[in-house]
């Protein structure tokens, strides 16, 4: 089965060692149940920009400046994110307050929604060319992917960025916590899994991708993607069962399933009804002990991805039941979110 688009170029920002040099055997721990990004000096942009950024736009511009400054041509840019530039947006509506609607900071107000993070991409790349944003809460990845692949299907010869992003606001952090979904209790990586308590630990990160239909020298290949909207496990279950006769040929099985499973007792059930699907040679491996749960924690399940099928191993730290691959060629990534968004992507080598 031919894949929806093939990844040539992938880069993270992340709670983790994930951006030049990349190590994500080292883990580091949260700090009052946040995973806060590891954020780069960002000696691409020029200071004068940078200090007028707000932390979405700078870590999603820092993770896409090595992709955007690369030789190939990009045709057009595609983010998704849930809150992107809401931090930005609260300082802009409290200024309009303090200064009683007078000389308002104007920074603020350009970068407060959500589609600010690929308008300064565009604006960076002086890339005219196709530019969107897709805000769909816990699958806003995954519909910039199905985005992406849709474009790829129209102009087979073009390139694409694609990427996700999201940060900590102190706004939605307080209304997520006040709503049960982080822990009240301090949670660290070793015990974040088998807390049996509602709630996780917040997290944010950015993702970024060069996409295109060309096999030659790629670095892994989506294959599949499926999102569903519903609270039903069975149905969930179910669809996966579907999405697999669908998508694998026969023969094929999955190596390894990267599952979002975030500590939080109410969703378990939801991983563990997709785990049981899987045959006794899958290797299960987690990894929002990595970057935290946050709206496009998909996209770093994704870079991780590729990251695990060019290396082809899994950190130790990750693994939740080793299989006996005898190769990572097929990835399944199933992230969850909050019960009622589920995401399937199928990932292969290239």
């Amino acid at each position: 089965m031919r894949p929806l688009f093939y990844i040539h170029q992938s880069s993270c920002i992340s709670p983790q060692s994930s951006f030049e040099p990349v190590d994500i055997d080292q883990l580091f721990e949260p700090a009052d149940n946040k995973l806060m990004a590891r954020e780069p000096s960002y000696d691409g942009i020029p200071p004068g920009i940078l200090r007028r950024m707000g932390k979405a736009v700078r870590i999603g511009v820092g993770a896409a400046l090595p992709i955007i400054k690369g030789p190939a041509e990009i045709n057009g840019i595609i983010i998704g994110t849930a809150n992107g530039g809401m931090e930005d947006c609260i300082k802009f509506l409290n200024q309009i307050i303090q200064y009683e609607e007078g000389q308002l900071t104007p920074g603020n107000f350009v970068q407060s929604t959500p589609n600010g993070i690929a308008a300064q991409l565009g604006l960076i790349s002086k890339n005219r060319s196709y530019n969107i944003t897709h805000v769909h809460r816990g699958l806003s990845f995954e519909n910039a992917a199905i985005d992406a692949a849709m474009q790829l299907a129209d102009h087979q010869d073009n390139s694409y960025l694609l990427g996700a992003v999201d940060e900590i606001s102190a706004y939605n952090y307080n209304i997520d916590w006040l709503g049960d979904w982080f822990k009240d209790e301090n949670t660290g990586s070793g015990t974040l899994y088998n807390s049996g308590t509602k709630g996780s630990i917040a997290g944010e990160g950015a993702a970024m991708f060069l996409v295109n239909r060309q096999k030659e020298n790629a670095a892994a290949s989506i294959i599949a993607i499926k999102t569903l909207h519903t609270p039903d496990l069975n149905l969930v279950q179910q669809s996966l069962v579907n999405f697999l006769e669908q998508n694998l040929a026969e023969g094929e099985r999955i190596d390894l399933l990267l599952s979002g499973e975030n500590g939080d007792a109410r969703i378990d059930p939801y991983y563990h009804a997709c785990e049981t699907l899987m045959g006794e040679g899958t290797t299960i491996a987690r990894f929002k002990h990595l970057c935290g749960e946050f709206t496009t924690a998909s996209a770093i399940s994704c870079w991780l991805s590729c990251h695990i099928l060019q290396q082809q191993r899994i950190p130790e730290h990750m693994l939740k039941r080793k299989g006996n691959p005898n190769a990572l060629n097929r990835i399944l990534v199933y992230n969850n979110y909050r019960g009622e968004q589920h995401g399937f992507m199928l990932l292969g080598r290239a």
